[in-house]
């Protein structure tokens, strides 16, 4: 984002409070837009063309395509009820006309292709018009079919159901770089899987203990490399990411990297362990960086330098003050994520109160905005939120004292080739472009 970074609110969406949105994703192209929700739907959005008589829009975007992904489910031998809940969605990389994406629950992984259909056919020889089979003796001429023009259609159809892999939760999958397989990841482990094999994957981490109760970490995301179908990295608990080269084993338990930032001892506390717990990873486009999200930074990492990063910026240091009524209500255990722009430039990641975090990466310069219903109107230009941590406060200003930890931005996405971001606010989906002078 340039300058001030001045965006527009274009779309909001969902005002059910079930309809708490869960994951947030941009295809490749950019031109759809995919959430998941706590209820098991996605909804797609499309990006409208632009309009000659109003070209400052460049487009829209409206909604594609809404269906049920997944069901609740009961899993009877360990007496546990599965959730419906999106935690993912990962786009395939277009190859025709059809759409394809990838939406997780905690336990099961489904391949979703979306497509559209304009033509149906009509002068069937065994069917009438209304479907129902015709006496075949009563035929006397052969009628060859033709495709007639309909309304148009979006259809959502599984073509696979990956399951029955994960004893534990599900927080991450990843497309690989070589569009036919890609990894999915719990808190204990990671498989890889090919997407035309549903029956079996193979696991490629394994972190769990001969004993449990010996457990100190688990992982917390994981993500291919883009360029490099044989390198991922995950994240732990701890604050330590590991990279990994599938060339070198079939189980990657020997990392080939480790990247650690040593624990300033002066700055440690009872908190210091969850704070520094990384809730998610993600790769440059250009595949040389990737970024790390704990509690309060964003960290960058040079993949050749593994001993500390090489940018950190601070989300929200101010609440440093306020981890212990943090901790109480279980904030300090959200879990945000981060996103990259097109050109790796910038940065995004979200905090409380509905603020959002941008970083440019060139300039050094921040800025904070605020996506809420109260303080943006369609189309009204975003203003910088600035909080206050003490003291005398500015006009402006917000007390960190009255931020709301009820709205969280957990959820950010980044459309892959323009200045658009979007963002989801609990139940509410807020979709920014760049201001055009």
């Amino acid at each position: 984002m340039k300058g001030s970074a001045v965006l527009f609110l274009i779309v909001i969406n969902n005002d059910f409070p079930s309809d708490i949105i869960s994951t947030v994703e941009f295809n490749y192209s950019g031109e759809l837009l995919a959430t998941g929700d706590k209820g098991g739907r996605v909804v797609i959005f499309q990006h409208e063309q632009e309009s000659k008589n109003r070209p400052q829009l460049r487009g829209e975007y409206n909604v594609y395509s809404t269906f049920q992904s997944h069901e609740p489910e009961f899993d009877y031998l360990k007496s546990l009820e599965i959730e419906e809940k999106i935690n993912k969605i990962r786009w395939l990389p277009q190859q025709n006309s059809a759409h394809f994406l990838l939406s997780t629950n905690d336990k099961t992984i489904k391949l979703w292709k979306i497509s559209e259909r304009d033509k149906r056919a009509e002068g069937y020889n065994l069917k009438d018009e209304e479907g129902r089979l015709r006496d075949p003796f009563r035929i006397s001429s052969l009628r060859v079919p033709v495709l007639m023009p309909m309304d148009l259609m979006v259809e959502a159809s599984p073509r696979r159901i990956f399951a029955n892999a994960h004893t534990y939760h599900i927080n991450s999958i990843s497309v690989n770089s070589d569009h036919e397989t890609y990894l999915s990841a719990d808190d204990l482990r990671i498989n890889l899987w090919h997407l035309e094999i549903t029956d079996r994957s193979f696991n490629i981490v394994d972190i769990k203990p001969a004993n449990m109760e010996e457990l100190t970490e688990v992982i917390t995301a994981a993500e291919c490399h883009p360029h490099q179908c044989n390198v991922f990295v995950y994240s732990s608990s701890k604050g330590t990411i590991r990279l990994c080269d599938m060339r070198a084993a079939a189980l990657c338990d020997r990392h080939s990297k480790f990247f650690e930032e040593p624990e300033d001892p002066s700055s440690r506390s009872f908190f210091s362990e969850i704070i520094s717990s990384i809730s998610d990873v993600k790769f440059s486009h250009s595949g040389r960086y990737m970024m790390t999200r704990d509690y309060l930074s964003v960290k960058v990492w040079d993949l050749n330098m593994e001993n500390r990063p090489v940018e950190t910026y601070q989300v929200h240091e101010y609440l440093r003050s306020k981890l212990c009524s943090l901790y109480e209500n279980d904030c300090i255990f959200d879990k945000f994520e981060c996103c990259w722009n097109g050109s790796d430039s910038a940065i995004m990641t979200g905090s409380y109160n509905n603020f959002f975090r941008m970083f440019d990466r060139n300039t050094r310069r921040d800025i904070t905005l605020e996506a809420s219903r109260e303080s943006s109107k369609p189309r009204a230009t975003l203003k910088p939120r600035k909080v206050s941590t003490g003291g005398k406060r500015k006009k402006d200003e917000i007390s960190v004292d009255s931020l709301d930890f009820n709205k969280k931005i957990l959820h950010t996405a980044w459309h892959p080739k323009e200045n658009v971001i979007a963002v989801a606010a609990t139940n509410n989906l807020y979709i920014f472009q760049d201001k055009i002078n």
